[in-house]
């Protein structure tokens, strides 16, 4: 039986790509039997809906499940997406002319990377983070910070004891909502006649042409087109007045969005990218056809490579504990055999294991005593921060490697 589309109801018959029984990727592992035997798996298939061409995943895991008081993912411990932030704190803030009479929220903000920015403005903000742990670390660093899922009743709750935004930012938090409109609908509830809101997405243009299967785990519900947001938006009475394309993650979007009868006037920026979607194909199902194969090919050479490492009798890391690494690592059927470890930065994976692979992960400075040949960059997005940072392992003859778009070595 068809499973309908999370927006428009109609049913879900076109695949994109299946990946698997796969782990939560952000669900590690304390190093036990226990553990890795109560290590719960779930289907991870992609499907496009034909009547509305929303990307998404088939099964859906309850939000709860996946950012719980333990969630793993802490934007601070990426220093280029800390400087990302404040860079669009700057932007923003002149922008729209922010300052002590103004009010901005953050929707999923997490650990305070981003509003950390205002508060040295002196720019009121509030945090809305479901994740317990992160919204401690956010009030540590000052970053007031309610605990909460954002939709329509906590906007509700929002507008009723007075609080409106003059600026809402949703950074990488659309893809993460099971009931995408719903989530949307809150945000005229909320903002004031002039506000602005700024959606931060993976483009869905670029997953398709870079074949970036890796960014799909269950956390992302949807995978998202400029056509797809303008149409929730416009649902909701909302609509989009500019975009910017952007390198994170592989190639982002950021649109800003105001109500229907603001006075912000519609930049020449969506038209064109409204027509790059068009030429994509992304409504159509000939711009799907062949990411499934494309990735198939890229597991291959992965397994390739390390096929012939072992080979030759040399180890090899990881670097990065990250979910889209996690992905790709369970899709390959890659294990401690082929990777011995993974080092992060991130003290709350270190001692654990990477979901699925059960590969062990440790701080960075191991990298120095056991000397890998070979260390496989799994966030390919932070290529240049990590390789800069760690140009030491060329002292023995290593080297990094990245997967996607295609092996390479550095």
């Amino acid at each position: 039986m068809s499973v309908p589309c999370r927006y428009c109801q109609s049913p879900l018959a076109l695949e994109l790509i299946d990946l698997g029984q796969q782990p939560l990727a952000n669900s590690y592992l304390e190093p036990s039997p226990a553990a890795i035997a109560a290590e719960p798996r779930f289907p991870l298939r992609i499907m496009i809906c034909e009547a509305c061409y929303l990307v998404q995943v088939e099964e859906s895991i309850p939000a709860e499940t996946i950012f719980d008081a333990n969630y793993a993912y802490f934007s601070s411990y990426s220093s280029s997406w800390v400087a990302h932030a404040k860079r669009f704190t700057d932007e923003a803030a002149q922008r729209f002319v922010l300052g002590p009479d103004s009010m901005v929220i953050e929707i999923a903000s997490n650990d305070g990377y981003l509003l950390q920015h205002f508060v040295a403005r002196n720019i009121p903000c509030l945090g809305i983070e479901p994740a317990g742990n992160c919204a401690e670390a956010a009030q540590a660093r000052g970053v007031e910070t309610m605990v909460a899922f954002f939709n329509r009743d906590t906007a509700r709750h929002l507008a009723g004891t007075g609080i409106r935004a003059d600026l809402m930012i949703a950074n990488n938090v659309l893809a993460h909502v099971p009931d995408i409109s719903g989530f949307v609908a809150g945000f005229p509830l909320v903002l004031k006649p002039q506000g602005v809101a700024c959606f931060e997405f993976p483009h869905l243009l670029s997953m398709i042409s870079g074949c970036q299967f890796d960014t799909i785990y269950h956390e992302h519900y949807s995978y998202l087109s400029l056509t797809i947001v303008d149409r929730i938006l416009k649902q909701n009475g909302m609509r989009i007045f500019d975009v910017e394309k952007l390198s994170t993650h592989g190639g982002s979007l950021r649109v800003f969005v105001c109500l229907q009868g603001a006075d912000h006037d519609e930049t020449a920026r969506v038209a064109a990218l409204r027509q790059d979607e068009t030429a994509a194909a992304l409504d159509q199902p000939r711009g799907y056809r062949d990411f499934a194969s494309r990735a198939r090919l890229m597991r291959d050479d992965l397994l390739d490579y390390l096929a012939a490492i072992r080979k030759r009798g040399e180890h090899v890391a990881a670097y990065g504990a990250a979910a889209k690494g996690n992905t790709f690592l369970n899709y390959c059927g890659v294990g401690p055999a082929d990777i011995g470890f993974a080092v992060d930065r991130n003290p709350r994976k270190q001692g654990k294991l990477l979901p699925g692979s059960h590969i062990p992960v440790a701080p960075p400075d191991l990298l120095r005593t056991a000397r890998p040949k070979a260390i496989l960059i799994l966030p390919w997005n932070l290529v240049g921060e990590i390789a800069a940072e760690h140009a030491y392992v060329r002292e023995w003859g290593g080297h990094f490697v990245v997967a996607s778009p295609k092996l390479r070595q550095l």
